[in-house]
């Protein structure tokens, strides 16, 4: 793995589909408007992706903790742009802050851990549960 340096930014943009809608997920009387967990999975995206050029090959990074404030709401066709930034690493533990913001307004706030792996151990783990 290269250092992964302070500042380290990624993004991921996301144009709201009525898949990705909180009454798709939750309650069907919610109003029309993108899903929290939508919006977490692009902050997470969004940090994956600043350490893509870090990674080496065969490497990734697993999320472990996120906090998240969803601060406004936004209705279908409006295109979202999470942002994530890299505050914090201690060995293998990466540490963000998270925005995220649709076409008007922030939307999102909060902070993300990740943890750099080795794809072959995940896989090794993941067939020794199987076999249970």
């Amino acid at each position: 793995m290269a250092a992964i340096p302070l500042g380290a930014k990624g993004t991921f943009t996301l144009v709201v589909a009525p898949q990705h809608l909180a009454n798709q997920f939750k309650d069907a009387t919610l109003p029309p408007v993108l899903a929290t967990p939508v919006m977490i999975m692009a902050m997470e995206n969004a940090a994956l992706n600043a350490l893509k050029p870090y990674l080496e090959p065969g490497e990734s990074a697993l999320g472990t903790a996120v906090t998240v404030r969803h601060v406004a709401a936004t209705p279908v066709g409006q295109r979202i742009v999470a942002e994530a930034e890299v505050t914090g690493v201690e060995r293998r533990r990466i540490e963000f802050k998270l925005t995220a913001r649709d076409e008007l307004e922030e939307i999102g706030h909060g902070t993300h851990e990740r943890v750099l792996v080795t794809l072959s151990r995940i896989k090794d783990r993941l067939a020794a549960k199987s076999r249970r």
